[in-house]
């Protein structure tokens, strides 16, 4: 093996950045002793071709290890070994025998660590166990890859900037998109692949595509087995990430080490050209190391103590807040740093507009795994300058008992997830009895939950499914959920889903039954997409995608994830009615208020209104199964006044039709029919412009489980 000689280098930036004439390597590690820095010549090499060794005199500077070596060019694959104390009970895991992946990698080749454990291996317990060589083999060990970022050619792209309050989110899969045998592309399941869909996204009028994680993940961690096929299951979601910087290589159509990089920089640029943003699903909270038993990837083998939050006085073992065995020591100012710059990083190099944070009160926990009042990350993310423009969007909770819903900690720059939402409007539509109020309270905004912290109507972003749970179709198909082929004996996935089958458990040629589970769709689409708030549509909804009743598919890396495209057709009517639904959204800015309504105001008329069926005040004490508002179109946004459409809109969650009162207008407007979800065909959602006329002006009788929009003109 060749020794090559080095230059000092620099300390920042950290990673391997490449120069004229060479690249510079900066790592940081407190408490390693050497540090040595392997070069490969493919991926599935078993032993380097050259190394450096870092002199602690001249390659260092405080924390950071630092070299520059002449003549390695971009598309070189390194790797790294720290050597170190091996004290598991101060924290400490050194060794020298690991191989590890730079933290600050830009890609690495795709090869699986989990996939090529030993059938027995175990994590070393002691230096015993390191010097009997419990490492992993760099044959079957994943390369970094060295990046230039300078030679893609973005075409003048510039970020959108479009405001929350304007946005309609479409959550979706990568892969899933289009791995399926129709999806009709010519690279199934990658980036390229995803490109050619882009005008479906842009017909349908979304405005964003938030992308579960597509930071490296190695989908082979899951090592549960389905009980029916004995096929070893998979980590298809990927929250478990194993780089920050990487984007997935496996979902890209360029096998080469580095292609995803470009690939992905394409699909970017592709997607602005669409007026489509692209936010990235991020986990921050956790990485694949895992805990005691867990790997070592990265992060445990340069310094383990600051990369985590380990247990008081017994360091070996790893606070779990994640519930997926070690939790990321988010607000030490190293990690606080590396999150930064992660995050800084995507919005430079990949132009992306905004992230979602997974499990984000982990975000807000101190090093010693208490909640914090104001925590130095949430706080440096709003207030970052580079990622001023950016949209963030936290999940306000975490698997140790956190629940920061309208009030997540980092000011009004975050907008959260309203599982709150979800649950009251799937229970309302579904004809609970007595949750009109609560349903009232989200369609109109969530005022209760975020007016306290200063937050607006479009800070809650508003969902009835995402990928965490049914999808819609399964929501009005099963009871209970089908998760068997799990392998976790279906006791994974939550049991309050809050569905009805309408009769018949999964799929039925049931005439009536299938009748009014399109038109639940039809009213879960349309109260999504007039309620104020950001929506968020969980991809494939708009076309029944199903999962087979399983409500947990993170290890289903099949066709019960994957869009069955056949759907789209078949399902057209569904797809053509949410695409007139986020029509309407974008049309009528009373939708989209920008600030909470205010109700009754002296000498003003309510900007917006209640009423019972039979057009009198309601009695929130007894109103069950039935909501009724009139919407005022002309308000003060704030920056202008608006001046819209009246909108009179009613829901009848019962199981009888109402004879409803219609409040009356006072000027020389008519109400005009636009949505009625009882309807079958094309006109049960109209445009304003093509509005049915009512017979009765003061009368309309609107059938079980259904919805009614009238439209003031």
């Amino acid at each position: 093996m060749e020794i090559l000689n080095s230059l000092p280098g620099t300390p920042l930036p950290l990673g391997a950045s490449v120069a004229e004439g060479g690249v510079n390597f900066s790592v940081f590690s407190r408490n390693a002793t050497k540090v040595f820095l392997e070069f490969y010549s493919a991926s599935e090499d078993s032993e380097p071709y050259a190394q450096v060794e870092f002199s602690p005199s001249e390659n260092r500077t405080g924390d950071i290890w630092h070299a520059f070596v002449p003549g390695i060019k971009p598309g070189s694959l390194y790797l790294f070994r720290v050597d170190g104390p091996f004290e598991p009970s101060k924290g400490h895991r050194f060794n020298v025998h690991q191989r590890l992946f730079d933290p600050y990698a830009k890609t690495i080749t795709p090869v699986s660590v989990f996939y090529n454990l030993p059938p027995d291996y175990s994590a070393p317990l002691d230096k015993n166990d390191i010097e009997h060589g419990k490492n992993q083999r760099a044959k079957v060990f994943p390369k970094c890859v060295v990046i230039d970022n300078e030679n893609f050619d973005w075409q003048g792209d510039r970020p959108i900037n479009r405001p929350l309050s304007e946005s309609v989110i479409y959550e979706v899969h990568l892969k899933g998109f289009t791995a399926g045998k129709n999806a009709g592309v010519s690279c199934p399941g990658t980036y390229a692949g995803f490109i050619e869909k882009i005008p479906y996204l842009k017909d349908l009028g979304i405005t964003a595509v938030e992308l579960l994680p597509i930071f490296e993940f190695d989908e082979f961690e899951n090592s549960n087995v389905n009980p029916r096929t004995g096929e070893r299951m998979k980590n298809y979601w990927g929250y478990s990430t194993i780089n920050f910087f990487s984007p997935k290589a496996s979902f890209a159509a360029d096998k080469t080490p580095g292609g995803c990089v470009n690939e992905f920089k394409t699909l970017v640029r592709e997607l602005h050209k669409a007026g489509i943003e692209v936010i990235l699903d991020v986990v921050f909270n956790h990485t694949a190391e895992g805990n005691e038993h867990g790997v070592a990837l990265n992060f445990r083998g340069f310094e383990n103590s600051v990369y985590y939050t380990l247990v008081g006085s017994h360091k070996e073992y790893y606070m779990n807040f994640s519930g997926c065995g070690n939790t990321m020591n988010c607000n030490h100012p190293i990690v606080r740093n590396f999150i930064i710059d992660s995050l800084r990083y995507w919005v430079l190099n990949y132009h992306v507009d905004g992230f979602r944070f997974d499990l984000a009160s982990i975000l807000s926990r101190g090093q010693e795994g208490d909640l914090l009042k104001f925590p130095p990350l949430t706080n440096a993310i709003a207030e970052d300058p580079v990622l001023g423009k950016t949209k963030i969007i936290a999940e306000p909770w975490d698997a140790g008992g956190a629940y920061q819903l309208g009030g997540f900690p980092g000011g009004r720059r975050w907008a959260e997830w309203n599982d709150r939402f979800r649950d009251d409007i799937r229970r309302f539509w579904r004809g609970d009895e007595y949750v009109s109020t609560n349903a009232a309270t989200r369609i109109s905004g969530s005022s209760d939950l975020f007016t306290i912290s200063g937050r607006a109507p479009y800070h809650s972003i508003n969902y009835i499914c995402c990928h965490d749970g049914f999808t819609m179709n399964d929501l009005v198909s099963y009871n209970g959920k089908h998760n068997d082929e799990n392998g976790e004996g279906n006791r994974d996935g939550s049991d309050s889903n809050w569905s009805y089958n309408h009769g018949y458990e999964g799929p039925t040629l049931n005439p009536v039954i299938e009748k009014m589970r399109n038109r639940q769709m039809r009213n879960y689409i349309l109260t999504l997409l007039i309620s104020q708030g950001t929506p968020m549509l969980l991809g494939g909804d708009e076309f029944r995608r199903g999962q087979q009743g399983n409500n947990n598919a993170y290890c289903q890396d099949n066709d019960i994830s994957w869009f069955d495209w056949g759907n789209c057709s078949l399902n057209s009517a569904l797809v053509s009615f949410t695409r007139k639904a986020i029509r309407l959204r974008k049309d009528h800015p009373v939708f989209r208020r920008t600030k909470f309504f205010k109700g009754s105001m002296a000498g003003k008329k309510p900007d917006i209104q209640w009423y019972a069926a039979d057009g009198s005040n309601p009695d929130w004490s007894k109103i069950s199964r039935f909501l009724a508002f009139r919407l005022l179109g002309t308000f003060d946004s704030g920056a202008k006044k608006i001046s819209d459409n009246d909108f009179f809109i009613a829901a009848n969650t019962d199981r009888q039709d109402i004879m409803l009162r219609i409040p009356a207008i006072t000027d020389s407007r008519k109400w005009y029919r636009i949505a009625d979800t009882s309807i079958e065909d094309e006109t049960s959602l109209l445009s304003v412009e093509n509005a049915e006329t009512l017979i009765s002006q003061d009368r309309y009788v609107l059938p079980a489980s259904s919805m009614l929009i009238l439209v003031a003109k």
